[in-house]
């Protein structure tokens, strides 16, 4: 008779936020060293240490490529987590660069989306080519938002290893995460069973999508010897992007109209929903009595300018240094984590 395994489920979550990205990644950077260096093999990556990534928008994006398979060894990771925050060190400004007539066309993203998704797609698919989410290593949970049907729209790796409906291109599946209003085009994607979806950035419900992954997590059995996981029996790492120092004053926002609000609504929207779902995480793990299997990193940004789409050369070094310096103030945190991790491999 197989003996139960009563190893816990590990699973990743990354909020959105644009060119922020570079923060969770340096900081996966840092955690994919520990973990080589604690279980003594320099080939370990994240995707070893994790049964279930989530990710929104920028978290999205990196998700799928950390989960995705080598092109010489299927089973195995294409990506380091060096190689995958690279997508933004080295294509972010042209992803958020935007042509003189674009600005005008767009009056800077009120009358037309800012930014043309013409580089985000051509980074992406040189990144990901044509994998679909069913040849993902672990599930995955992307989020989107289906504004024809008026519901969230999951991208599901493990679903789509059984049901065409649910598999798509890996990079459309990114696209679409990614598809921020006033930013990007509205994404189009069709499915394997050619259905077709317009869909929009997950971030405008689920910024974070920490509880997300948590939920679907409870109705994934993911081995024969494993029954499907309760609060108790997770391993949770939830990571941000950096919050924003932006602040409102009254006497400003009260005399604004539809126009004025857009950007700061979207702003609120997503710090809003991320720090509430903290709370909430927080609280189920604090009543089950395991708080230190759940942790949550909220970066800080010293040197780095808030704006999601600011891929100034100067603000993608800061991003990556802000990255490192946090990294290093997990430290003990991070070092802790990487130990329950290894255990529970």
């Amino acid at each position: 008779m197989a003996t139960k395994n009563t190893k816990l489920t590990r699973i990743l979550s990354i909020d959105g936020g644009g060119i922020r990205g570079i923060l969770p990644g340096q900081i996966l950077v840092a955690l994919e060293e520990k973990l080589q260096k604690l279980d003594n093999n320099k080939d370990a990556r994240i995707a070893d240490y994790f049964d279930l990534i989530a990710g929104t928008s920028t978290g999205g994006i990196l998700a799928c490529m950390y989960l995705s398979p080598s092109e010489d060894n299927p089973d195995r990771p294409r990506f380091t987590a060096k190689r995958a925050v690279e997508l933004y060190l080295d294509r972010g400004d042209e992803i958020f660069d935007i042509s003189f007539w674009q600005k005008v066309r767009s009056g800077g993203g009120i009358t037309d989306e800012k930014y043309s998704e013409k580089e985000i797609e051509e980074a992406l698919d040189d990144y990901l080519g044509d994998l679909l989410l069913s040849d993902l290593l672990k599930p995955c949970l992307v989020t989107s938002y289906d504004i024809k049907n008026r519901k969230g729209h999951f991208f599901r790796s493990h679903k789509a290893k059984e049901y065409q409906s649910y598999n798509f291109k890996v990079k459309e599946a990114a696209r679409a995460t990614s598809a921020a209003p006033t930013y990007f085009e509205v994404a189009r994607v069709k499915s394997e069973d050619n259905m077709i979806y317009p869909l929009i950035d997950g971030g405008v419900f689920v910024n974070n999508p920490a509880l997300c992954a948590y939920s679907e997590a409870r109705s994934i059995r993911f081995d024969e010897y494993r029954e499907k996981p309760k609060a108790a029996n997770m391993l949770i790492l939830s990571l941000g992007t950096g919050g924003t120092d932006k602040k409102y004053e009254y006497k400003k926002a009260k005399d604004w109209g539809a126009v004025q609000w857009i950007v700061p609504i979207i702003d609120i929207m997503m710090s809003g929903v991320a720090d509430t779902v903290h709370y909430q995480l927080k609280q189920i793990y604090d009543a089950v009595g395991k708080k230190d299997q759940y942790l949550r990193i909220s970066p800080e940004l010293f040197t780095a300018d808030s704006g999601m789409d600011n891929a100034s050369a100067k603000n993608l070094d800061a991003l990556k240094a802000d990255g490192k310096k946090n990294a290093t103030l997990s430290e003990k945190d991070l070092d802790k984590f990487a130990r329950m991790l290894i255990a529970n491999k």
